[in-house]
């Protein structure tokens, strides 16, 4: 929200300066960062002065330049070549000086001494395009001979300056989206001031434009109007104004506008953004002569029918969309956009001038459906004040009367068969205390209660309660506790002071902070390693499901008001948003990366459905951890060649986390395929079944979905499984083994189908009280081989830790393991 300083002071009379001026608002909630000075012409015309061509002759190098001289007020003429056709001796004219900037759109260029076709020229004599009060090019602008020299032109062009202060409101703020809004809270302010300097005999008013000239100038020539969807349209107002003149707004209109960046369009126009910004009620404005019947309907279309909006773009409605209507077609989107064929031209010569109050709800869902953003669609769907919509109706009309003549046909026709009630709510001084922490003068409150225009009467039963009655200008001032809170923006979060006791509750930790304490060990774990965390949306894109077998559309969580198609379902993996960030970073010349991430992601189970006992039923919600590796896990050095970051590498990494969070590396069964996204995958589960997660090396055909032309290799742990299993994991202090361990090593024959982890699942079958660790060194395929056979060789680790083992013992274990190998169809080399 941009406001004019200037333009406030027509509101509210202060002293402050901008910068002041910023630092209160920003103390009223109203957060303000930024001030920009904005000039009525782009620079000021500093630098630019008037001055008198006291010769002008011919170029002795040129057909069409002239050399002349100038006086400029300040001592010496100038010699200045010029290349205007229409440049002679005893002109005034508009002159830059050495050191001008002037201005062509977005470029700039500085004026300096230089010669043209050997002739010194300093400065210039310029046309009015060139010092953007004007568009002409034809030629220098001349000026009254009246127009002393070395008259500022800023003076002589009555060059205004003005700053724009930029607002950012919070969501529930959009009584503040307006000059009058802002001066409301200024009000408040000053009056806290005013009690805390002692002065409260003369506290600040807010100056709202007076409607009282409203009178109708005829009593027929208005347009009839038909509310037919009261609930999208709780009120709706509007005045029908004949024989306008549709012309350039005044300059003090057209100077505030530009002030908060708006470019006027015409008077008519420019007078519905004055209030739009003004008092914060948008208005539209219908050209009667496209009003077909001269008859305004409320109403929805039915679904499908198609309606071209004032950007030119094609619409498909929906049968929600509360429309503005003429007796045939539909003629705008009520509260968010104008149809293209509707609007007020050049050629406009009565208009319907449309002040409503619109459902948020509706005015939301539809904004959203169409993609659609303006500054109306922004005040209606945050809740606009109802009870305003007469008064703003009134001041445009008065404003048209004066800016663009014309006639009003009656009085305001209002349609409000509900009408919107203040809040009522009883303010208790003492919960005011309790929830502040300090107890605020009485006088105080009521005083800002009333500048911010809530009424205040004492409980005529008990003097601690303060009855009020919120306006409904404050949509979402409901409650005491709304109430408090707006006392202590005013007062000022800063004068609360800091207690001298503090009091806390030690809670014992739970599950949940165990498992945020794993996380942290986890994260400092993979940060040391060189990876970064990642944090991506919980929203994403129902593309990424709609063609997928794995992962369905079906089982996705879907948004019901999605801000845009690709934030329309919750995530069921953490998959996709990784590869987002690794697509955006290698299209930045980052290729070698190192992510992990961790988040919830989310399912909908669709042979379950919601009752009234379980809405939640379908739902379920989990937490897993991302890893994702692409480019190289080593670089290039003068002693080494770089190496490829492999699924080896990251399983590598992965079971380091399970020794981290205590999991024994025997405890974990890994089984190899692949699938639709995976082009090679180990599945991690426990032995007794149990799934933790997966890992392995992604398809290039989803790479190429993300713009990725490099191999990425991505594990996914089912967080919440793997605390499970950790969580019952006692670590306990064991003294080092006072004894040595054994290292056999065997030369199996397997069948190539075979993986290590069917053999080592056999040997800790065979042995689980001595067998430490079984480990592959070495794999061959290839010749002296038969066919479909491969050869592995395992080093199988024996320790007891109590006593040394002797030959019989080791003999007998490795007879045992050797069987069950042997059992399971492997052979001894």
């Amino acid at each position: 929200m941009n406001i004019s300083y200037k333009w406030l002071k027509r509101y509210i009379d202060f002293s402050l300066t901008p910068a002041e001026l910023t630092a209160a608002l920003t103390s009223l909630g109203l957060e303000c960062d930024h001030v920009e000075e904005v000039e009525s012409i782009k620079g000021g015309l500093k630098g630019i002065v008037i001055g008198k061509v006291l010769t002008c002759e011919p170029h002795p190098n040129s057909d069409h330049l002239h050399i002349t001289t100038v006086d400029l007020g300040s001592g010496e003429p100038q010699t200045i070549v010029c290349g205007a056709p229409n440049v002679a001796a005893g002109q005034t004219v508009v002159v830059a000086t050495i050191g001008t900037t002037l201005y062509d759109g977005d470029k700039e260029f500085q004026i300096k001494k230089s010669k043209i076709r050997g002739v010194e020229s300093n400065g210039m004599i310029c046309a009015e395009d060139e010092i953007g009060v004007g568009e002409s090019h034809d030629g220098i602008m001349v000026l009254p001979d009246s127009v002393a020299a070395g008259t500022p032109a800023a003076k002589y062009f009555n060059v205004e300056s003005d700053y724009c202060l930029e607002v950012e409101l919070t969501p529930n703020r959009v009584d503040a989206a307006s000059h009058y809004g802002v001066a409301r809270d200024l009000k408040a302010l000053f009056t806290r001031n005013s009690f805390e300097n002692g002065c409260t005999d003369s506290l600040p008013e807010v100056n709202i434009p007076s409607v009282e000239s409203f009178a109708p100038d005829r009593n027929d020539g208005a347009v009839e109007i038909c509310v037919d969807d009261t609930q999208g349209a709780p009120r709706y107002s509007g005045v029908t104004i004949r024989n306008v003149e549709v012309k350039e707004s005044p300059e003090w209109l057209r100077t505030l506008l530009l002030a908060i960046g708006q470019r006027p369009i015409n008077n008519i126009v420019d007078i519905t953004n004055f209030i739009l910004n003004g008092i914060g009620q948008p208005l539209h404005c219908f050209d009667l002569a496209k009003v077909k019947g001269e008859k305004i309907v409320v109403r929805t279309c039915p679904a499908g029918t198609k309606f071209v909006t004032l950007d030119g773009v094609e619409r498909t409605l929906h049968e929600k969309d509360l429309m503005i209507c003429n007796s045939e077609e539909p003629m705008c989107i009520a509260g968010v956009f104008g149809g293209l064929e509707s609007g007020v031209t050049a050629d406009t010569k009565d208009v319907f001038i449309e002040s409503a109050y619109f459902n948020p709800t509706r005015v939301r869902l539809t904004a959203r459906r169409h993609g659609l953003n303006t500054d109306a669609s922004f005040r209606y769907e945050r809740g606009a004040d109802p009870n305003i919509t007469v008064y703003a109706a009134k001041l445009a009309a008065v404003l048209i009367k004066e800016l663009a003549g014309g006639e009003i046909c009656g009085n305001i026709e209002d349609i409000y068969p509900a009408p919107v009630a203040d809040a009522e709510i009883a303010l208790s001084l003492d919960y005011c205390e309790s929830l502040i922490g300090k107890r605020i003068p009485d006088e105080l409150v009521i005083a800002i209660l009333r500048a911010l225009e809530i009424s205040v009467e004492r409980d005529p039963e008990n003097a601690d309660i303060l009855n009020l009655r919120v306006p409904t200008y404050r949509v979402d001032v409901t409650r005491p506790c709304d109430v408090v809170e707006e006392i202590l923006r005013v007062y000022g979060y800063n004068n609360v002071e800091f207690g001298t006791e503090m009091h806390a509750n030690l809670s014992p930790q739970g599950d949940t902070d165990l498992s945020y304490a794993l996380q942290q060990l986890v994260s400092n774990r993979l940060t040391g390693e060189g990876f970064m965390e990642i944090l991506n949306n919980s929203l994403s894109a129902a593309s990424y499901y709609e063609k997928s077998e794995q992962l369905p559309i079906d089982g996705c969580v879907k948004v019901m008001n999605p801000l845009s198609g690709d934030l329309s379902v919750m995530r069921r993996t953490l998959l996709f948003g990784g590869l987002e960030s690794i697509s955006h970073n290698i299209n930045r010349k980052a290729e070698n990366l190192r992510f992990y991430e961790f988040g919830n992601v989310y399912h909908k189970d669709t042979d379950k459905e919601s009752t009234v006992e379980k809405p939640l039923a379908p739902f379920h919600e989990s937490m897993e951890l991302g890893i994702w590796m692409t480019g190289d896990y080593t670089l290039p050095s003068w002693n080494r060649k770089a190496v490829e970051s492999s699924a080896f590498d990251l399983k590598g990494i992965v079971f380091n986390i399970f020794r981290v969070l205590g999991l024994p590396s025997g405890a974990i069964v890994c089984t190899q395929d692949s699938d639709e996204f995976f082009s090679a995958r180990l599945n991690i589960k426990t032995r007794a079944g149990k799934r933790i997660g997966e890992l392995g090396i992604l398809r290039g055909n989803l790479l190429k979905r993300f713009d990725i032309g490099q191999s990425v290799v991505y594990a996914a742990l089912d967080w919440d499984s793997l605390f499970k299993l950790v969580a019952k994991h006692q670590v306990t202090y064991a003294p080092l083994p006072k004894t040595q361990p054994v290292k056999r090593d065997l030369a199996l024959l397997i069948d190539s189908d075979v993986s290590f982890s069917q053999i080592e699942e056999t040997v800790r079958k065979a042995e689980r009280k001595l067998l430490k660790s079984v480990t592959l060194f070495d794999v061959y395929e290839g010749k002296n081989l038969p066919a479909g056979k491969k050869s592995y060789a395992i080093s199988i680790t024996l320790q007891d830790d109590e006593k040394t083992l002797n030959d019989k013992q080791i003999d007998a274990v490795m007879q045992k393991i050797i069987k069950a190998l042997t059992q399971s169809g492997a052979e001894l080399r």
